[in-house]
């Protein structure tokens, strides 16, 4: 496979559409209704009915809004009001003082030394997926979304509750989040109507429903924990962390409803991101079959896949973050102006929306060489990490980067030499269409060979 492999990129919309169009197009997907300039500009203007929104690639400026002046930039309501039903005021959506009590309570718990504690339940689910993975390791095609997906899912049940996912309770709720990712788009119609929020937002039955069950089922695993921690009998996971931290300005810890607003959080974000990151990155290492085979042979190196040894997996690394770059989980970010701003000599409304796309700004052609093409190797040059410094934002940036960040980075990179340490990947089929729902995934799957490999995978340290 040549290195300047292209992988598949949605198509974009002409240049000038009706907004009745772009509202339709909007309806299909989020990438359907962006222009192919978007790759290009530093910014673009959009006047949607009641409201304007900016769309912005503008390193500065997106400096200036997530990281130099980010309390005058707080999440769009749009966005608490598509995911509510499930997310209540979860630190997804919240904002000011409220979201930075949240944050001082939840960051504790995914520290460097925290993230060694788990680092085993990973690996369980590691060692899981691969044998689960083996009977279908036949050169018959499997669709790797759902298998990433349930991955994903057991290392959050793993690390979060100490149970698999084979428990009772975390089926179903991985079940209920499957059909809910299906049913509940990141943004829908009702965001080109900047509706007041003393009017409900419009969801469907099925998603009302679905966030209903999901609840439910969080809250009986929630008071469950809290049963086990006035026993003295909780284990030392990232659910007793969370829920028996005390915030260090007011002495509080979460009530079980606040902490089923987090860990719907958890699991929305740690399960969908994790799930369209490695889908995507073990698609690109099944046509790219040169990258697959190095870091086939950087795992085979090591002894064993133990947390101290994660960090000599360099190129496999690099795959994980160039995966991120090409197909970053969470597609678009919205921001909602508190002050009036001037934008590259435009002046902004208080009220208007502030647009940031990673998938835009880390495709983007007048800030990365070869933006389109797949090439880990990119990673090892200074021209890199000096963009990567200013344009590159996989998990956000600034006092709201994601939390999980590093639990990210270690999980994907571990799935990544786990599976293809014991499985040879080839595509099957036509090549997917990137879509964004909540995450960016496939149209209609990603569908790819396995085959063993060869060698025992099955017995690791984990240390």
């Amino acid at each position: 496979m040549s290195k300047e492999y292209i992988p598949p990129k949605p198509q974009a919309r002409a240049d000038k559409v009706s907004i009745f169009a772009h509202i339709k197009l909007f309806r299909k997907d989020i990438f359907a209704s962006q222009p192919a300039k978007l790759y290009r500009a530093w910014m673009a203007e959009y006047r949607l009915p009641f409201f304007r929104s900016y769309f912005i690639n503008d390193p500065d400026l997106v400096n200036h809004v997530l990281n130099k002046d980010p309390d005058n930039f707080p999440k769009s309501e749009i966005i608490k009001g598509a995911l509510y039903s499930l997310l209540g005021d979860s630190v997804f959506v919240t904002n000011g003082d409220v979201w930075k009590w949240q944050r001082r309570i939840i960051d504790p718990a995914f520290e460097g030394g925290r993230l060694r504690n788990v680092f085993p339940d990973m690996h369980a689910a590691g060692l899981a997926a691969v044998a689960r993975l083996g009977p279908l390791a036949d050169n018959q095609p499997v669709e790797m979304e759902a298998q990433a997906s349930q991955i994903a899912a057991d290392i959050i049940f793993r690390t979060l509750f100490s149970i698999p996912i084979t428990d009772d309770i975390a089926e179903q709720v991985f079940e209920k989040f499957r059909e809910y990712q299906r049913t509940q788009p990141l943004m829908n119609v009702a965001s080109f109507l900047k509706i007041p929020n003393w009017i409900p937002k419009l969801q469907g039955r099925r998603t009302r429903q679905t966030s209903a069950d999901i609840r439910k089922l969080l809250t009986r695993l929630t008071e469950d924990r809290f049963a086990q921690i006035q026993a003295g009998t909780a284990p030392d996971d990232l659910a007793t962390k969370i829920m028996t931290t005390k915030d260090p300005v007011t002495g509080v810890t979460f009530t079980a409803a606040e902490m089923v607003d987090q860990v719907a959080i958890f699991f929305l974000a740690g399960h969908e991101t994790s799930a369209s990151a490695l889908a995507w990155t073990l698609y690109l290492l099944s046509v790219d079959q040169k990258a697959q085979q190095r870091v086939a042979d950087e795992v085979t190196c090591l002894d064993d896949l133990s947390f101290a040894n994660l960090s000599k997996l360099k190129y496999t690394r690099n795959v994980f973050r160039e995966t991120l770059r090409l197909y970053p989980p969470v597609p678009m970010m919205i921001r909602e102006t508190r002050q009036p701003e001037v934008f590259r000599k435009r002046k902004i409304n208080v009220g208007s929306q502030i647009v940031l796309s990673p998938w835009h700004i880390q495709r983007h052609e007048r800030l990365w060489d070869r933006p389109d093409v797949f090439d880990p190797d990119r990673w090892t040059t200074d021209e890199t990490r000096k963009c990567a410094r200013k344009a590159y934002m996989p998990f956000s940036s600034g006092q709201r980067v994601c939390p999980g960040a590093g639990f990210a980075m270690i999980e994907g990179v571990l799935m990544i030499a786990m599976l293809i340490r014991a499985f040879k990947l080839e595509p099957s089929g036509k090549p997917p269409v990137p879509v964004a729902h909540l995450t960016v995934r496939a149209e209609d799957g990603i569908h790819l060979k396995l085959t063993t490999r060869g060698s025992d995978t099955s017995a690791t340290q984990t240390t």
